[in-house]
């Protein structure tokens, strides 16, 4: 069977600012927060790599709910986009055939990770 890549994109609004860092970051602010989960796999006999809904109910679980509307320095210590991004990967690397989590501060401000090879 062909491999596809599936993604499926996550909004949520945070607060956080920068522990490690000098500058605008380091002061409390936040930020509406786009995810974007990409996995990868073969295409079933179903004609599916796997479900969409499947998708968004493990990331709703494991992610979404845990952050929308929170300060992340509640949940990590110093939350930049690049440790946002490991720890979205850490919660749901378990359950995904993951591919990519992609973390974006803005439209023009995002990171990719792509696990640990």
């Amino acid at each position: 069977m062909p491999k596809m890549e599936l993604s499926v994109a996550f909004h949520f609004a945070a607060s956080h600012f920068l522990t490690k860092y000098h500058g605008k970051c380091e002061n409390l602010h936040g930020h509406n927060y786009k995810i974007l989960i990409k996995i990868e796999g073969p295409v079933k006999n179903d004609g599916m790599v796997l479900d969409f809904k499947k998708i968004k109910d493990i990331v709703n679980k494991k992610v979404i709910d845990k952050l929308d509307h929170t300060h992340l320095n509640d949940t990590m210590d110093n939350p930049s986009a690049e440790n946002l991004a490991i720890w979205i990967w850490d919660k749901i690397e378990k359950e995904l055939p993951l591919k990519e989590v992609t973390v974006y501060e803005t439209d023009d401000y995002f990171c990719s990770y792509h696990g640990v090879a």
